[in-house]
C-alpha cells in the first residue's frame, strides 16, 4: 500500500454556504437539495442502507435543517416512477485580476444554465473558458473532518484498510483528511470503525493550489460576480481562488 501524503498545510477553511435568511435563499437550498437527493436515489436506488451517497446527502440535508417533507417528497417521487433528467455540468470561469472561479451546475436544462451563467458573466466583463483552463489550477478531494479521534490513530485506521490519502492535518482538536473522490466512503468508514464519530466535514470540493488577494475595484466586480453567480437556480457550488 502506498501512502500519497503531501502535507500542504491547507489550512482547511470550513466552507459553509453562504445562506442568508431569507426565503429565497431558503427555497434555492431546499430546491437544490430535493434535486441532488431525486437524483441521486434515482440512480442508485431509495434505500440509504444500500446506497452510501443517498445516505450522505441525506444527512448533510439533514444539518442544514432541511425539511423532512421535501427530503421524503423526492424520495418518493423515485418510488412513484416519476422521470426527470438532472445533468451535472460545470463552467470555467476567469474574473478580474487573475481570479478565477469554477461553478457546479446541476441542471434540468442545460441551455437554461449556460445562458443564465453568461448573462452574470456579461455584466462583470468576465469570460468563461474551455474545459480545463481553470480546473489545472485545481485540486479535486473529498474532505473528512471529525473530532474525538487522535490524528496518529486515524492514520493507523487508514493503513490497516490500505487506502491512499493526500493529506492530514489536525485543527485544534479536529483531524481532517484529505483523499480521492472515489474512497470518500471509504476513508469515513475505515474511521468509523475506530469510533462512531460525527462528519463535522463530508464533502468533496475543488480546493485552488494558490489562492490570490485582490482589492478595490476588481474586488468589488468579483463580489458581485459571486453573489450573482449564487443567485442562478440552477447553480450548486461555487469554488474560486480569492481570498476572503
Amino acid at each position: 500500500m502506498k501512502l500519497n501524503i503531501q502535507l500542504f498545510g491547507r489550512a482547511y477553511e470550513v466552507r459553509k454556504a453562504s445562506i442568508q435568511k431569507t426565503g429565497a435563499a431558503k427555497a434555492k437550498l431546499y430546491s437544490m437539495y430535493a434535486r441532488e437527493i431525486y437524483d441521486i436515489a434515482k440512480k442508485g436506488g431509495t434505500d440509504p442502507n444500500s446506497n452510501a451517497s443517498l445516505k450522505r446527502i441525506m444527512e448533510r440535508a439533514k444539518k442544514e435543517q432541511v425539511p423532512a417533507d421535501i427530503i421524503k417528497r423526492a424520495i418518493d417521487k423515485v418510488n412513484s416512477g416519476v422521470d426527470e433528467s438532472y445533468e451535472k455540468v460545470s463552467y470555467e470561469i476567469f474574473g478580474p485580476a487573475g481570479s478565477t472561479l469554477i461553478v457546479e451546475c446541476l441542471t434540468d436544462n442545460v441551455n437554461r444554465s449556460i445562458s443564465s451563467v453568461k448573462a452574470a458573466l456579461n455584466k462583470c466583463k468576465c469570460k468563461i473558458g474551455v474545459q480545463g483552463s481553470v480546473s489545472f489550477n485545481y485540486d479535486n478531494l473529498c474532505i473528512i473532518g471529525f473530532k474525538g479521534i487522535s490524528e496518529e490513530e486515524a492514520m493507523d485506521a487508514i493503513i490497516e484498510d490500505g487506502l491512499d490519502i493526500d493529506d492530514i492535518e489536525s485543527d485544534g482538536d479536529m483531524v481532517i483528511i484529505y483523499g480521492n473522490p472515489k474512497d470518500l466512503h471509504a476513508l469515513k468508514s475505515a474511521i468509523e470503525k475506530i469510533k462512531n464519530v460525527e462528519f463535522e466535514i463530508d464533502e468533496i470540493s475543488m480546493i485552488p493550489k494558490d489562492k490570490i488577494t485582490i482589492s478595490g475595484e476588481d474586488k468589488e466586480i468579483f463580489d458581485r460576480l459571486l453573489n450573482m453567480l449564487e443567485d442562478i437556480e440552477d447553480v450548486k457550488d461555487i469554488y474560486h481562488n480569492v481570498e476572503q
